[in-house]
């Protein structure tokens, strides 16, 4: 079935590809290399993801294309994560270089979570704009848990 849905192009995208079995990449391989399928696949994951890829060589070999995605500059920051949400659209932007500074860290996967919490805390408190006692209280939320 899933072959049949394939014939038409199609992007599959796998994250965290670098916990995916040597069977899930067998069978990802074997849809890739059939004649009848359009099909783009991206693999997307953290720590060890490329290790992990680039250790199997059947995969390794159909790779086209290898991206690092590092974490965006300050300057990038400003001007994408205004874009990125309406809280943030009118925000002070010292505001975003202190959340960024002080939380995110030019992580894109963070701004997602701090965006997420500040946007129930401007509901639950009522609050049409970010301010900086609404910011600390959203990225308080996030886990602090450091690797060992």
């Amino acid at each position: 079935m899933l072959r049949g849905a394939l014939q038409e192009p199609h992007v599959l995208v796998c994250d965290e590809a670098q916990w995916l079995s040597k069977l899930c990449f067998e069978y990802l391989r074997y849809l890739w290399d059939d004649t009848d399928s359009d099909l783009t696949i991206v693999f997307t994951g953290g720590n060890g993801c490329f290790e992990m890829l680039q250790s199997e060589p059947m995969l390794e070999s159909r790779v086209y294309a290898w991206q690092e995605i590092d974490r965006m500059p300050l300057d990038e920051v400003l001007a994408v994560v205004p874009a990125f949400h309406p809280a943030w659209t009118d925000a002070d932007p010292e505001l975003i270089a202190l959340c960024d500074r002080e939380a995110a860290h030019g992580n894109f996967r963070a701004w997602a979570k701090i965006t997420h919490h500040l946007t129930v805390g401007m509901k639950e408190s009522g609050r049409a704009h970010v301010d900086e006692e609404l910011l600390r209280w959203a990225y308080s939320k996030l886990s602090h848990r450091r690797a060992a």
